[in-house]
């Protein structure tokens, strides 16, 4: 029974490491999102000798933290900062609806409003495509204006969309394979009912990773030493 506890405990050790080496690794990511990094699920063992026995075994959930990352002042029209526990809506690499706090956005060469990942972003109207030679700027409530720097006078910006915006303060949220996030428990590519805390982004400033690097560090150290004490009692 020791001997498998302890072979039980190494396979929990690989998981909880593997979560923690993504969240160091993207300690300088912009609107990067640590994770919890694992949970407790009861597990019966079968067998002989294992009738009746239940032991508690970690698994990971990879579910985010959405605990706001500093603030970064960065002057640049094209950039947000999502506030609270808002989140923006994306075309994921598959074409499905998924969810980012990366907010470095730009025009790509198609004309369409993507973020520094190559994602696109998503309007109430699908993709948001900013006509050609136009300048973006992007409100608190997320509407996105375009005006043409060319045009005499005082340039008068045009509504051409609204990001997706969703507030994920009572949701839960979990991380896709490609880094962007997903409603935990549902279909990959659901939508979810915005919750009661207002959406809103702050224009000209990036939010950076949330990820505590002394932290992660010291949890390493614990596991390794954790490790280490199953290895001996194999």
């Amino acid at each position: 029974a020791a001997l498998y506890t302890a072979v039980s405990a190494l396979r929990t050790h690989q998981q909880f490491l593997s979560v923690v080496a993504n969240n160091l690794a993207n300690v300088n990511t912009t609107g990067f999102k640590r994770s919890y990094e694992v949970v407790l699920q009861a597990y019966k063992a079968d067998g002989l000798g294992f009738d009746s026995r239940h032991q508690p075994q970690i698994v990971s959930k990879d579910q985010i933290q959405l605990k706001p990352g500093p603030l970064i002042a960065t002057g640049r029209d094209l950039d947000i900062l999502l506030n609270d526990s808002t989140v923006l809506g994306m075309n994921a690499p598959n074409g499905e609806l998924a969810f980012t706090r990366r907010g470095d956005l730009r025009v790509n060469a198609n004309g369409v409003l993507e973020n520094g990942a190559g994602h696109v972003v998503r309007g109430d109207g699908g993709p948001i495509n900013v006509p050609p030679g136009f300048k973006v700027t992007i409100a608190e409530d997320g509407g996105v204006y375009a005006y043409d720097p060319q045009q005499p006078g005082i340039p008068q910006p045009v509504l051409i969309d609204r990001l997706q915006l969703r507030d994920a303060s009572q949701t839960p949220l979990a991380r896709r394979e490609d880094g962007l996030f997903r409603v935990d428990g549902q279909p990959s590519g659901a939508d979810f009912a915005s919750g009661p805390v207002p959406t809103s982004v702050t224009s000209k400033a990036l939010e950076g990773s949330n990820v505590n690097a002394m932290g992660v560090l010291i949890k390493l150290m614990e596991q390794s030493r954790s490790f280490e004490q199953s290895i001996n009692v194999i």
